[in-house]
């Protein structure tokens, strides 16, 4: 098994176009090449390949109005499936879902979920995006440094620039560090809103409270946009 050209079957077709040039560049052919080699030495990698790059298709590029940025996909088995903080039918909640979870029913007054799918949100238009796309088994940030930051920078730069009035949700200081600079030239068109990450380390330092959730949808209201329903169907 390797990696090349696994955009073409696993992403959605405008994506695609818009990201194509990114897969023929040399970083993102050594990214590629590490990739395989890791799989060669039988290194378990998280999520599987078909769901490597499932924030862009369940969130077509055209629907996009809202991107959470999350660090790396949960290393844990059966927990990763392509989208940031989010995890499939029957799996636990993370400790950080769970905070996510907190603040949503204390803001929007969601109805308390049986499950930790964010599926739904991202059909209307919430793109769940981390920054390195892939990690080894129990081993947190194991594939940052090899190409991933860069690639996922590009998205956000490609969003920014060519769409207007998007919400970009930045918890924690990776998050805020990552789009900072990227979107510099471009923060006046767009709303960033920045809290401490829902990590138990970090969320009583100012993520509960942050209201993010129903400041996103006054935001796309205010624009004419349809607001995002949070709960969890």
């Amino acid at each position: 098994m390797n990696f090349t050209n696994v955009q073409q079957f696993y992403m959605e077709a405008a994506w695609s176009n818009i990201l194509k040039e990114e897969f023929e560049k040399p970083y993102m052919k050594r990214l590629q090449a590490f990739l395989s080699e890791e799989l060669a030495k039988e290194k378990i990698i998280y999520p599987p390949q078909d769901l490597i790059f499932n924030a862009f298709c369940q969130t077509p590029f055209y629907k996009v109005k809202v991107v959470i940025i999350g660090q790396d996909p949960y290393h844990n088995p059966g927990q990763a499936h392509g989208l940031s903080f989010s995890v499939p039918v029957g799996s636990s909640f993370p400790p950080s879902l769970q905070n996510i979870y907190k603040e949503l029913m204390e803001d929007v007054h969601m109805v308390t979920p049986k499950h930790g799918c964010l599926l739904s949100w991202a059909k209307q238009g919430v793109l769940l995006l981390n920054a390195t796309l892939t990690v080894r088994a129990y081993e947190p940030k194991s594939h940052y440094g090899y190409g991933w930051e860069q690639f996922t920078d590009i998205v956000i730069q490609k969003l920014a620039k060519e769409k207007q009035g998007l919400v970009f949700i930045l918890w924690g200081k990776a998050a805020k560090e990552k789009c900072e600079y990227i979107l510099k030239e471009d923060k006046m068109h767009h709303l960033l809103l920045e809290a401490a990450h829902p990590s138990p380390l970090s969320a009583h330092a100012g993520f509960f409270g942050c209201k993010h959730f129903s400041k996103t949808n006054v935001f796309l209201i205010r624009l004419g946009k349809d607001p995002i329903d949070w709960n969890i169907s």
